[in-house]
């Protein structure tokens, strides 16, 4: 005689299965997003840390409300409000000397390679009888063989020239041996003399300048800082030259 077969039990809780795999994985959802929300808080506190060490110093954002904060992980907070227009610097309260100056505009310079808006050796400087020589290098400010300065670049001159102090300028134009014959410029002195013009204009448009203490030439091959013979030196020559004159220009 056979066995009576009993029925077979029914789980009724097998969903609680599915379940909980539903909710492990809305819990590593949410953890991947929380993740990413970090790592897009700490790059953001990053680049206002960076914008922040770049212009404060030099006076070109006003002070603003740092609440809410943003902290990172070195406990430094900066505020997530919109920055102030940008304003020039305010201007040196004495007559500086070449070498204050010089320092002055390295802090600034490094500023600006820091926070990316310019690259690294596109502006020198260097003491030299006449003054303090600025030379602003072809490869940060023209494109080869043009005197329109790069737009990229305008923002940095602008702020440059609102940091020079309000004596005599002398901007020189300067080339590399190599010849030049195009529709716009016959020689080496015409690119010299646009290039040194174009940098004259936005020094004026942009600077606490005084026109009749600015003047502008162009010098072609003929003063050169490095021996044309080698490649790195034609790219030192490829400069325009902005002169902070120890006299006025008239006694030059």
């Amino acid at each position: 005689m056979s066995k009576k077969k009993h029925p077979e039990h029914v789980n009724h809780e097998r969903w609680l299965v599915s379940y909980a795999d539903f909710i492990t994985l809305l819990f590593a959802f949410f953890v991947v997003l929380f993740a990413s929300s970090q790592s897009d808080k700490k790059k953001q506190v990053k680049l206002s840390v960076a914008m922040q060490s770049a212009f404060t110093p030099l006076g070109t954002f006003d002070a603003h409300s740092k609440i809410p904060p943003l902290s990172d992980v070195s406990g430094a907070a900066v505020s997530d409000a919109a920055p102030a227009a940008l304003t020039p610097p305010i201007p040196s309260t004495h007559l500086e000397t070449p070498e204050e100056t010089q320092r002055r505009l390295t802090k600034f310079l490094a500023q600006q390679v820091a926070a990316g808006n310019i690259r690294p050796g596109s502006i020198t400087m260097r003491i030299t009888p006449d003054g303090l020589v600025i030379s602003l290098h072809e490869a940060g400010f023209f494109p080869s063989g043009s005197a329109e300065v790069r737009a990229a670049s305008i923002p940095v001159l602008s702020l440059l020239a609102a940091t020079l102090p309000a004596g005599p300028l002398r901007v020189e134009g300067h080339t590399d041996n190599v010849p030049i014959h195009t529709a716009q410029f016959a020689t080496n002195w015409e690119l010299s003399t646009a290039r040194a013009t174009a940098i004259a204009r936005l020094l004026l448009e942009h600077g606490p300048i005084d026109p009749v203490n600015l003047s502008a030439a162009g010098y072609a091959e003929f003063h050169p800082v490095a021996s044309n013979a080698t490649e790195d030196g034609r790219t030192q020559n490829r400069r325009v030259d902005i002169i902070l004159l120890r006299h006025p220009a008239a006694s030059q």
